[in-house]
């Protein structure tokens, strides 16, 4: 089989490895409403992207503290790439391992954190996402070029209002992005410590990309009219 790559103008993608195996999860409250309603909440959504990641089942421990939990053995059902949390929503971006791998953790990760948020709110029952969460397959140039983007500059909502048309300078929006707590973009590049969450090898190698480059392509995508011309519904299915 020949190997395709998408020029998105610094970086290639191996279309060849990534079809069929990756896409991008989302979805938010039902009528908008928050998910997260304080450090707790992004806290449990957070540490169950690690302990549901799991074939047989939610892994158990002493600790408390996943950053604490370094021997325990699991087949995980897919790589997570990429996430963030926001008030009312959460974007993952996955690659998956086993078959029906993404739809399975998709699953476990909503009703997980339904049953918690529900128990923890006492008197709330029933639906809290809006919809079964949105399962997009990459596989359109569109797909390539924007989603990593999309996910990691989706944070900066938490900072900046109407960021893409009231620009902030790339220089304080990835500043921002490298303090905010809830996203991967700090494990990335700041002083996260729940690397233990992500899969950045498999990141780096499958979009065919180093670390400093990735911050070059970020900073001229913040300058980029594209930022605000984005089309969402196509982009990212919300």
């Amino acid at each position: 089989m020949s190997t395709c790559h998408v020029d998105t103008g610094g970086w290639h993608v191996n279309l060849d490895e990534m079809i069929g195996n990756l896409a991008h999860v989302c979805n938010r409250g039902v009528e908008k409403r928050k998910i997260f309603l304080d450090e707790h909440d992004y806290s449990r959504f957070r540490d169950n992207l690690f302990l549901l990641n799991n074939v047989n089942g939610k892994m158990r421990s002493r600790e408390r503290d996943i950053r604490n939990v370094t021997n325990l053995k699991r087949e995980k059902l897919v790589e997570i790439l990429k996430w963030s949390l926001l008030p009312n929503h959460y974007h993952l971006l996955l690659y998956e391992l086993v078959e029906g791998g993404i739809s399975e953790f998709t699953r476990r990760v909503g009703n997980a954190y339904t049953k918690y948020f529900n128990t923890k709110n006492e008197g709330r029952s029933g639906y809290l996402f809006q919809n079964k969460a949105k399962i997009i397959p990459i596989l359109e140039e569109a797909q390539f070029l924007y989603i990593p983007f999309y996910i990691d500059l989706n944070s900066l909502d938490a900072r900046f209002s109407n960021w893409k048309v009231n620009r902030p300078s790339d220089s304080l929006a990835i500043e921002f992005l490298k303090s905010y707590n809830w996203s991967s973009f700090r494990d990335y590049f700041g002083n996260g410590e729940y690397s233990m969450i992500l899969n950045k090898e498999l990141f780096y190698k499958t979009f065919d990309i180093t670390p400093e480059n990735y911050i070059k392509e970020i900073s001229q995508f913040l300058t980029s009219a594209a930022v605000s011309t984005w089309q969402v519904d196509t982009v990212t299915g919300i």
